[in-house]
């Protein structure tokens, strides 16, 4: 029976739909140290994994007969993408699973960020009410940028639709997408014509910091912006900086450049992120976008379906 290693935790469908079809090694438990003996030991053929480790060469190289690597998430960022098709890998993810809970993820952390929602809690349960100093913003005619038009950038769009806004999406990779509601620019128009910009791109070489100070140059004064990628695709320090002159009215992230960020609170970034997270229009949550109770069965779902359409009807891969 074809053996298959299940690191990090996944929901039981995918546990359940492999029984009695796949040899399961159940290693959701193990340190992140313990992946490269585990990958010697059992010798599997295929690898579930989540976040707990990142997949490179030198685990490749410890199962000789690995043929793919499935990731429960959207992201890539955690596998040698480059070592495994040098080696033959397949991989695959399930970028589609969370796309929905992303999108409205999203939607509340703007809706928080117009409405200061969090402030307003935040001083109604210490006691005071100022109504005055907690006006809204409304979203109605506003412009909204989208980076990145994939699964997570399209599932955004989407749930913008009926909030009366102008829509802009911008991706290097991908073309053809405009529509009567959505209108495809080029990146400097993204950032000088949007009122909001939403990042929904994968972090690789290209996107490492790609809010910089340079970008934040070409937006408008007084814009929001949101992160629901990965951490280092904004540099903090420099939100930080624009923040503090104006160019930035309020600042929304799931995913931090270091996480948790008291990790390492020495980092510069660290540093930003601590006096960021004083100030009242900033949102933070700890890389939930995707961590709904639903994505969490979906993404077994897919994960599933896509390992199985490596192998055809007899069992080969």
């Amino acid at each position: 029976m074809r053996r298959i290693l299940l690191i990090d935790d996944f929901h039981e469908y995918l546990h359940q739909s492999m029984q009695g079809k796949f040899e399961v090694i159940d290693c959701r438990n193990c340190t992140p140290n313990e992946v490269g003996e585990l990958l010697n030991l059992h010798q599997p053929e295929g690898l579930f994994v989540r976040s707990k480790v990142f997949i490179d060469k030198e685990l490749m190289v410890a199962s000789t007969g690995l043929k793919w690597i499935g990731r429960g998430g959207a992201g890539m960022d955690n596998i040698d993408e480059v070592s495994a098709q040098e080696m033959g890998i397949t991989c695959f993810n399930a970028g589609e699973a969370n796309a929905d809970a992303v999108g409205e993820h999203t939607l509340a952390m703007l809706l928080g960020l117009l409405t200061r929602l969090p402030k307003r809690n935040s001083e109604v349960k210490s006691g005071v009410w100022d109504r005055e100093g907690n006006r809204g913003t409304e979203l109605k005619g506003k412009t909204v940028g989208i980076v990145g038009y994939g699964n997570t950038g399209s599932a955004v769009a989407q749930k913008l639709r009926g909030f009366g806004v102008e829509i802009l999406a911008y991706d290097k990779y991908k073309t053809g997408f405009g529509n009567a509601w959505i209108a495809e620019v080029s990146e400097s128009a993204l950032l000088s014509k949007s009122d909001i910009i939403t990042l929904h791109i994968p972090l690789t070489a290209e996107t490492r910091f790609w809010i910089n100070k340079n970008r934040l140059e070409q937006c408008k004064e007084g814009i929001y912006l949101l992160n629901l990628s990965r951490g280092m695709v904004v540099d903090l320090v420099e939100v930080e900086g624009a923040i503090n002159s104006g160019r930035i009215k309020g600042f929304a992230a799931d995913v931090l450049p270091i996480e948790p960020p008291w990790m390492d609170l020495e980092a510069n970034r660290n540093l930003a992120f601590q006096r960021l997270s004083e100030l009242k229009h900033v949102i933070f949550s700890p890389h939930v976008a995707g961590w709904t109770l639903e994505s969490y069965r979906k993404i077994s779902v897919i994960l599933f379906d896509k390992m199985l359409k490596l192998y055809d009807i007899d069992g080969n891969f």
